[in-house]
């Protein structure tokens, strides 16, 4: 039995301690915070921009649409990895039948990328089917990507072929939570792309200009009607 004196005592405490609040309800958007479900939720519906449809592989049917929404357009297709740029130990021509040390876009320094260290994403080249310099994209151009419950924002660093989508670098994919290795690695998805119209990081290579400038445009895109 507690004596009056710690009984008070323990009274005295228990006012101090804050209330327990409820939790917040599952479809409620904190302020501040970006959720995967938000993104996915705005771009359910397609407005389609693309003149045409495009391909996740080569031989693979032509049925992924580029959409259209205020300040942004996205898409939603597979993930290949993309190991070109600058050399590294997981990102070289003996571990990837297909690198090359060059990508469209250069860092500030001049150099060329590196798809290990940078999360960086793959546009579709020019075409008839799409251009995404028409719509305010390029080097630098910020994206949220999203899959599995996770977001990671990325740059725009380099250009694929021109009839196939669904293409990032080695370091967005494990950044998701994908098997990186350009061999065996990647998903057949869902992995939804959103890229910001207009936007850039600068200077291309630093993440953490892409992830802030990100989040603040994810969060502007969210809040649109």
């Amino acid at each position: 039995m507690l004596v009056p004196s710690l009984a008070l005592a323990v009274a005295g405490a228990a006012l101090l301690v804050p209330a327990t609040l409820p939790p917040a309800h599952p479809h409620e958007r904190r302020e501040g915070v970006v959720r995967a479900a938000d993104l996915l939720a705005k771009v359910r519906n397609c407005l389609r921009i693309s003149h045409g449809r495009y391909r996740s592989d080569q031989g693979a049917p032509a049925d992924i649409p580029v959409c259209g929404a205020r300040g942004a357009v996205f898409w939603t297709a597979d993930m290949d990895i993309d190991c070109d740029g600058r050399p590294g130990i997981h990102c070289n021509s003996r571990t990837d039948p297909y690198f090359t040390p060059a990508t469209t876009h250069r860092q500030s320094d001049g150099r060329y990328p590196s798809a290990e260290t940078l999360p960086y994403l793959v546009v579709p080249g020019a075409s008839s089917i799409w251009d995404h310099r028409a719509y305010g994209i390029g080097g630098g151009s910020v994206a949220a990507v999203v899959h599995g419950g996770r977001i990671e924002y990325t740059v725009v660093a380099d250009t694929g072929p021109k009839e196939v989508i669904g293409e990032a670098s080695y370091a967005a994919a494990r950044a998701l939570g994908i098997n990186p290795d350009p061999r065996s690695g990647g998903t057949d998805g869902p992995v939804t792309y959103i890229v910001f119209r207009g936007s850039q990081a600068v200077p291309l290579e630093n993440h953490r200009v892409a992830a802030a400038q990100g989040h603040a445009l994810a969060l502007k895109f969210l809040a649109e009607n």
